[in-house]
This record gives C-alpha cells, sequence and structure tokens, in this order.
C-alpha cells in the first residue's frame, strides 16, 4: 500500500509559462540542433517539437520545463557532446533523471535528461554497486538484496540514486550508516569543459569533496559508486493514529525519539487525507498521525521492545510493524507513487522540546484547517550528525532532528499553500539549526538561501570549487548557489 495523495489536478501551478521564456534565450537555429542531432545517440527535441513536453517531464508536475533544446543521454559521451554543445551556444544546462525534485523551470536552457542511463551493477565482494544516472533506488535494493546488501535509500525507491545522493540522503538506515552521499566511492561527471572526471579521495578530491552535498552545481553526473551495506533484517513499519490524539502521540514521540539506538530511524507525520474512495476507510477524510518505524539490529526482538513505548501512545486506525526484507522498505513511509504537483520545503531543529511541540500544535494539530497534506519530524543524530569517513559537503549534521511541510500546489491554493508551509516552519524557528540538508530546501527564493543552508565555511569553500570548475555558471538550475 502506498500512502494516499489526492489525484492530480488538471491544472497545477506553472511557475514559468511558455511566453516568458522567449525573453530569457533567443531561439536556436534548427541547422544547429540538426548538427547536435548528429552527435549524441539519443533523441533530441527543439522548442516547438513533438515530444518535448514527455521527454521532460516531471514526477512533481508543479514545475513543467521548457527548455530551449532537450537531449536524451543515453551514455556519458551525450552528456558531454550535449554539454558542449550547449556552452558553444551560451546556453545553461539544467539536468532531470526522475523529476522528483524540480525546483524552477529550466525555461531557455538545454535540457539533459538521463532516464535512459540504466546500468546497475553490483560488486557483492566489495559491497559497492556501480549505479548510472537514470537509475531508481529501486532496482539497486532488489539486486543488492539478493547478496543480503542495501544502499541507503531513502523513504521512497521510485526516486533516482544520484540526485537523491548527492543532496545528502536520509533514509531509514541513515542514523547507523550516514547521508546515502557518504557512501559514495566515485563519481563520474561531466564539466562544464565537457570533460568526462571521474573523482574519488584520491582523484581530484577536492571537486569529488565538493559533489558530495553541493548536488547539481558543479555538472552532470552519469554515474556513482557507492557502497552498500549488510542488513541481515528488518523489523519496520508504521502505525497510523487518530488526529485527536496527535498532542499525546507527538509528545510522546518527543520523549521517546531521543532515546533510541543508532540502529533505529523513525519519523512521525501529521497526515490531512482527502475523503476519497482510494483511501482505506479508517484514513478516509482523516486527519491522522503516522509514526514510521525501522530497526536494523541483530534481534527482532529488540525492535519490538523499542517500539512498545509507542505502541499505546494514541488510538491506532490503521497500521502494521513486523519483518520486511530491504526491497520492501517502501511500506515504511508509504510515500506517493503517481505523478502530483507538490510545494514542499524544509529545515533542521537543534531539538523537540515541549515547547517545540506546543507550537506545532497550535499551528498544525487537528483543530487547525490547513491546507497542508504531510507535516513531518524526522530524527536525526548517530552516523548522520558524524563526520563522513571521507569529508563531504553535506549540510544539516548539527541537526537532531528535521521539520518538512509539503502541500498540493495547485492555482486556488498557490498563494496559501507556501504561505501555511512557511508559517509552520517559521512556529519552530526556535529551534531551527544551522544547516539543513540541501534535499529537505525545497522552496526557495534563491542562490543565498541555498548558501545559508551550509555551515559557516562550508559555503565558501563550494563557491571556490563552483569558480574553479564553472566559472560562467553554465549550471545554475536546481538548488543552485
Amino acid at each position: 500500500m502506498s500512502l494516499p495523495t489526492p489525484r492530480e489536478p488538471e491544472q497545477p501551478v506553472v511557475l514559468l509559462d511558455a511566453a516568458a521564456v522567449a525573453t530569457l534565450a533567443p531561439p536556436v537555429p534548427s541547422v544547429d540542433v540538426e548538427g547536435l542531432r548528429g552527435r549524441v545517440h539519443g533523441p533530441v527535441y527543439a522548442a516547438g517539437d513533438d515530444g518535448l513536453a514527455a521527454e521532460v517531464a516531471t514526477w512533481n508536475v508543479a514545475v513543467q520545463h521548457t527548455p530551449a533544446v532537450a537531449v536524451g543521454a543515453t551514455c556519458a559521451a551525450d552528456v558531454a557532446a550535449a554539454v558542449s554543445w550547449a556552452v558553444a551556444h551560451g546556453l545553461g544546462v539544467a539536468v532531470q533523471a526522475t523529476g522528483h525534485g524540480p525546483v524552477r523551470n529550466a525555461a531557455g536552457a538545454l535540457m539533459i535528461t538521463t532516464r535512459r542511463m540504466q546500468g546497475v551493477s553490483i560488486d557483492p565482494r566489495r559491497r559497492v554497486a556501480r549505479v548510472e544516472a537514470g537509475v531508481k533506488w529501486k532496482r539497486v535494493m532488489e539486486a543488492a538484496a539478493e547478496f543480503g546488501l542495501a544502499g541507503l535509500c531513502g523513504s521512497s525507491s521510485d526516486v533516482g540514486v544520484v540526485g537523491y545522493s548527492l543532496g545528502g540522503g536520509v533514509g531509514s538506515l541513515g542514523r547507523k550508516h550516514g547521508f546515502a552521499a557518504d557512501a559514495v566511492r566515485a563519481v563520474e561527471i561531466v564539466t562544464a569543459d565537457g570533460r568526462q572526471r571521474t573523482l574519488s579521495a584520491d582523484s581530484e578530491p577536492e571537486l569529488f569533496w565538493a559533489v558530495r552535498g553541493g548536488k547539481g552545481n558543479f555538472g552532470i553526473v552519469t554515474a556513482l559508486e557507492i557502497e552498500l551495506v549488510p542488513v541481515g533484517g528488518l523489523y519496520a513499519g508504521g502505525i497510523f493514529f487518530a488526529g485527536e490524539d496527535m498532542a499525546a502521540v507527538l509528545h510522546a514521540f518527543r520523549r521517546w525519539a531521543p532515546t533510541l539506538p543508532e540502529e533505529v530511524g523513525t519519523s512521525i507525520a501529521i497526515l490531512r487525507l482527502p475523503e476519497e474512495e482510494f483511501v482505506p476507510p479508517p484514513l478516509r477524510g482523516q486527519t491522522a498521525v503516522h509514526l514510521r518505524y525501522a530497526y536494523s539490529g541483530t534481534y527482532v526482538g529488540d525492535g519490538e521492545r523499542l517500539l512498545a513505548p509507542m505502541r499505546d501512545a494514541g488510538r491506532v486506525l490503521l497500521g502494521f510493524v513486523g519483518p520486511i526484507r530491504t526491497d520492501e522498505m517502501d511500506s515504511i513511509h508509504m510515500d506517493p507513487t503517481d505523478p502530483m504537483p507538490a510545494w514542499e520545503k524544509g529545515q533542521g531543529l537543534t531539538e523537540l522540546t515541549e515547547e517545540g511541540v506546543e507550537a506545532l500544535l497550535a499551528v498544525a494539530g487537528p483543530q487547525a484547517q490547513i491546507p497542508l497534506a504531510m507535516v513531518e519530524i524526522r530524527l536525526m543524530g548517530g552516523a548522520l550528525g558524524r563526520p563522513a569517513k571521507v569529508p563531504n559537503a553535506v549540510a544539516g549534521r548539527d541537526g537532531a532532528f528535521t521539520l518538512m511541510a509539503l502541500g498540493p500546489f495547485v492555482p486556488e491554493l498557490a498563494e496559501v499553500v507556501p504561505a501555511v508551509g512557511r508559517a509552520v516552519l517559521g512556529a519552530l524557528a526556535p529551534w531551527k539549526a544551522a544547516g539543513t540538508p540541501v534535499n529537505f530546501l525545497g522552496d526557495v527564493s534563491g542562490p543565498e538561501e541555498v548558501a545559508a543552508a551550509y555551515p559557516p565555511g562550508v559555503y565558501e569553500r563550494l563557491a571556490q570549487v563552483k569558480a574553479a570548475v564553472d566559472p560562467g555558471r553554465v549550471f545554475s538550475f536546481g538548488h543552485a548557489f
């Protein structure tokens, strides 16, 4: 079962319409586009071509891309050729694999889509996987599970490995094993000069440091080599509590979560579910509190014992927690699987106090009539709070928790949802951590807000690397600084 979400509305909000695109970049001569087609193996679309919209379609349909040119890359050579061509024509370059995390329309740019790059290989002896740019976590988790191994996947295996990992990557195994970026051993990347480079701790270490946490600011990543971790078993799942017990459940969570060992990953989410037939009857039209739990220790009995204090925290509407396989981890968070228009934004929290929970209840409790589908608090700490073995630029290690707000981004709520979401985050501003993992930033006002997500000194170092490898700011889409 996946978490129910409203059906996709017919007209999501479009952040920049096609009329605005013409002001951003001059049209590219058709003869030049034909030249590009002769240099790559994948399809090439120019503005106005049939197939362009489908090629650049997003999972979060609130953002609809209208690039000047799109290239469906099939290999690293395609990416290199496309980047070189874009630079020669004065175009910025954007990239998309699954379309889960678009920040703004890549209007007037050259967009490279990498979903055709599907290579996955597992080396069980070394416990590593090589994963090409278009691969989703589902394929990695299924392939690794055959050897008793797992990748540091997030709440959904439908998300691409590359973007998730380079933005940090916080999953159910993170408190034991760290950020997904910490597990990256090598990066294959195309930089603004069109060069194909392989980065590691021993090869271009400064760029290797920056890419792991700096996400798409330095080039187009074509493949990663990632460490896999042994997981003997999981005791995991979720419990939905009734909304009227929200205060008791949240206070129980804030007392319980900090006591947990690193083998436990957990979060809790306030959900407002629609009155629709596709929602299971116990949850239909309800405000519910969803506890997510994953224990990856040695003994199942320990997982049961550690969860026990939360089982009776409120009236249970629906839920299951028990032994699962590593390729069944989607059942923990039950994230939606169908495309939808969404606005989201998050921040780190230094702690979750009694006062903080009361502040959250005041703005998002069961009495509040707000249009947010989810407000989530996720436990950090453990390996997520320690430096990586090979240092990287991941932000957010100082946070004890993360806070995330998400709502439907449709025309009738286009102003309301961001305002309410920011108000919810603002209610916990006294406990806001200095850093925020890039993947939790969501909607941003501009480069300054992205820069502020990093700890002191880290952004300055990132900016120096950016100036060295992308002085023309060819890669300025997504969470760019």
